[in-house]
């Protein structure tokens, strides 16, 4: 056991203390922040671009757009569209509008335009004339039932439901929940683990090689068995990306909270709202972030401190559980190969059950009590990915002990097997290795 703490503790040195390591710590953070900090300015950015749009009218509607801050409409009186078309360039125009005759029954307009129009211009014409129709129609149904108050009263009718899931606890408490959040938790977890295991599964499979390359394994091997050098190099392994991620997440924190400490409160509340959608919100729709957002904090406060460590604990036992046995899997690739080249015939059923597990969250987010959400959070290849799904939902007790007991059994063996290739491959130099041979060799008795 001693044997295997100091190649772990070699396996995390020698790679913390590399320059690239600490680039790569620091630098993360910071391209995550400037991403965030994109976003916010794409969202708050106008478009300010000057355009004016020639309108012909065919119907019997007044203006039915108005020009705006940065869109003006020229209204041509008895304009030939194949004469405006001609003199679109010298005109200046940025595209045509042609209203027709009967826009009222067809309700569809058109908009020429040598370029592609802007989808802020498409939605900002539709808008316009759509308010304008409705106006219009609101006042003819009004004007035919002689009821001036009957839009007011049509108005009220309007009833935004909000829904609330309510969930019981084993005492038969009540506390809201939401599925929303639920869903979000679990996938965003899942594709962490997802994108750790290819990032260092696959340093585990390239340490494997260079060590075989430079023939530094020859000398390791006579003093330390195979199973002990797997196990300290993926545990090594595990706790430099394990490091790596937890300063990403605080450095990420750190800057995020300052940045929007600095940014927001110099952002007006009513710009932000405007920014978020490019068409017109329906009615009632002002508040809808402050609701939102209400609501959130509503239903975060009812997360207890047990449900909160039980997500977490189970995430972190999954995190680390996922990766240990799929790194197993690529040190046994790096173990029968002499280059990386040679690691795609090996790579493929590595890959698949990672991706199948993605796609069977999708449809275990749908219904997380189906069969299929059942053995795939069972089955140690998929359960990494599916059981991080499921558990915002709830899952047995029985069920969860379980998936882990296999997920550890599965781990365990598959580094044995990982082992047995390893000593027999290490000293395999300049051969190509088939399926068939790695059979061979774990078939060869000590």
């Amino acid at each position: 056991m001693n044997k295997i703490f100091i190649i772990i503790q070699r396996e995390y040195l020698s790679r913390v203390k590399k320059k690239s390591f600490l680039i790569l710590t620091f630098l993360t953070p910071l391209l995550i922040a400037g991403i965030y900090a994109f976003m916010i300015w794409m969202m708050l950015k106008d478009d300010t671009e000057q355009r004016t749009i020639a309108v012909i009218n065919e119907s019997q509607l007044s203006e039915p757009v108005k020009s705006t801050e940065y869109t003006s409409f020229n209204y041509l009186e008895n304009a030939n569209f194949e004469d405006v078309k001609s003199q679109m360039e010298d005109k200046g125009y940025y595209a045509i509008l042609v209203i027709p005759n009967d826009i009222l029954e067809k309700q569809t307009a058109e908009l020429f335009s040598y370029k592609q129009v802007t989808i802020e211009v498409k939605s900002e014409v539709g808008s316009q004339i759509r308010q304008h129709i409705e106006k219009i129609k609101r006042s003819k149904i009004i004007a035919e039932a002689n009821m001036p108050d009957l839009e007011q009263k049509l108005a009220a009718t309007k009833t935004p439901i909000s829904m609330k899931t309510i969930k019981f606890g084993e005492g038969g408490e009540v506390k809201q929940s939401s599925t929303e959040i639920a869903m979000g938790i679990g996938f965003v977890a899942s594709f962490i683990i997802y994108m750790f295991i290819f990032l260092y599964g696959v340093q585990v499979m390239r340490g494997v090689i260079e060590e075989k390359s430079n023939r530094i394994v020859e000398v390791i091997i006579s003093s330390v068995k195979p199973f002990q050098l797997m196990m300290g190099k993926i545990v090594g392994v595990a706790m430099v990306g394990l490091t790596q991620f937890i300063m990403w997440v605080i450095l990420s924190g750190v800057i995020i909270t300052i940045g929007t400490a600095v940014i927001l409160p110099g952002i007006d509340v009513d710009t932000l709202q405007q920014a978020q959608s490019i068409t017109e919100l329906p009615e009632g729709a002002a508040n809808m972030n402050v609701e939102q957002f209400k609501m959130a904090q509503e239903i975060f406060g009812t997360f207890d401190l047990a449900y909160v460590a039980s997500i977490l604990g189970a995430f972190v036992f999954f995190f680390l559980g996922g990766y240990l046995l799929y790194s197993a899997l690529f040190a046994a690739v790096g173990s029968a190969v002499d280059n990386e080249t040679e690691t795609q015939q090996f790579m493929m059923p590595i890959t698949i059950p990672l991706i199948l597990a993605l796609y069977i969250g999708f449809a275990v987010a749908k219904n997380p009590e189906s069969s299929l959400a059942f053995w795939g959070s069972i089955i140690p290849f998929t359960s990494p990915i599916v059981m991080l799904v499921r558990i915002p939902f709830g899952v047995p007790i029985w069920e969860l002990l379980l998936s882990m007991t296999l997920l550890i059994g599965t781990f365990l063996f598959i580094t044995w097997v990982a082992a047995k290739i390893y000593r027999t491959g290490i000293l395999m130099y300049g051969k190509k290795v088939s399926y068939k041979e790695i059979w061979k060799w774990l078939r060869y008795h000590n």
